[in-house]
């Protein structure tokens, strides 16, 4: 696959997440299977009882609880003490992970940038909703703010942006975001091993990556799931990946490591090359459903609001 020629990276939030999208989407909230605790009060319930202003239910008073929360009504028509109870509401983290190696940054249109869109759509969804919101880069490149330059990233390192909460926080992701660039091979192992170290509280995570992985993309995954986190993946591919418009003698050059492959292109070879990737993907799929990750695979010509209004909300990563 050939690596886009003509991309021209965001450098603003207004590259990343324009006014239309954002009618579209700011009705959504994150979602999750679960009901998760969280470090701050937040807007969504909990089948905890706590202290909020919603009524829950009652139940008898013991020596040692806190006499502000009697039901004195009840007292007076019953003559017993009872406790008002009331649901807890909590928070819950949004955590997006994008795939920043140089395969990402190849097919029309590419790839990286289909998923910082996607990113930042979603954790603008996320901070809105006062949401923790957290976005992580595996490999690439980065800008820095003091030198202008650009920074390598090794094959196992990561980039990380955390801690953020609230709509005013929404530069501060798109900054992050717009500051990425795709360059070399990454170690997925290693890097889901730092994230899974890294990560806090509990909530959902949003893996983007093509999936395509010379260390296969199986540790890796299993270092993410789990540890209170609904892991969601989605494969990001090309049109061109999905249907090859090429043909003849060709001399291939792997964009990550350089390895080199002369083919030539057929019929034959063009089918047994769809064959194969089915399988890949049906393999990835299946491999998440047996440790309870979702998966989709999308385009990368897939609008950003039919991916969150569409995929995501069917599978249930936002509602």
């Amino acid at each position: 696959m050939q690596r886009t020629q003509t991309i021209t990276r965001p450098k603003a939030l207004e590259d990343l997440l324009g006014g239309d999208l954002i009618s579209k989407i700011g009705g959504l909230d994150i979602a999750s299977k679960k009901i998760f605790a969280g470090k701050l009060k937040g807007e969504r319930r909990s089948k905890k009882r706590g202290q909020s202003v919603e009524f829950a239910d009652h139940r008898p008073y013991v020596t040692g609880d806190d006499i502000r929360h009697i039901d004195w009504n009840i007292f007076g028509r019953l003559d017993r003490l009872f406790l008002k109870l009331f649901l807890e509401e909590e928070d819950l983290s949004l955590h997006v992970v994008i795939d920043a190696s140089s395969s990402s940054d190849c097919g029309e249109p590419s790839k990286f940038l289909f998923m910082q869109k996607a990113a930042m759509a979603l954790g603008y969804v996320g901070l809105v909703n006062l949401n923790r919101v957290a976005a992580t880069s595996m490999g690439g490149t980065t800008v820095s703010a003091e030198s202008s330059g650009t920074i390598e990233v090794e094959p196992g390192e990561v980039r990380q942006v955390r801690d953020l909460r609230g709509r005013r926080r929404t530069h501060d992701l798109s900054r992050f975001i717009c500051s990425l660039a795709p360059a070399g091979p990454i170690t997925f192992r290693d890097a889901a091993e730092r994230i899974a170290l890294t990560r806090r509280g509990k909530g959902v995570m949003v893996v983007f990556s093509d999936f395509f992985f010379k260390d296969g993309y199986e540790a890796g995954l299993r270092m993410l799931v789990g540890h209170g986190y609904d892991v969601f993946c989605v494969q990001v591919l090309s049109p061109q990946e999905v249907e090859p418009p090429i043909t003849g003698d060709l001399r291939l050059k792997d964009v990550e490591d350089g390895d080199l492959a002369e083919v030539t292109i057929s019929a034959p070879l063009l089918k047994r090359y769809k064959a194969n990737l089915a399988a890949y993907c049906e393999e990835l799929r299946a491999f998440c459903a047996r440790r309870d990750m979702s998966l989709i695979t999308v385009k990368s010509d897939t609008p950003i609001d039919s991916l969150l209004l569409d995929y995501l909300r069917k599978r249930g990563v936002v509602r």
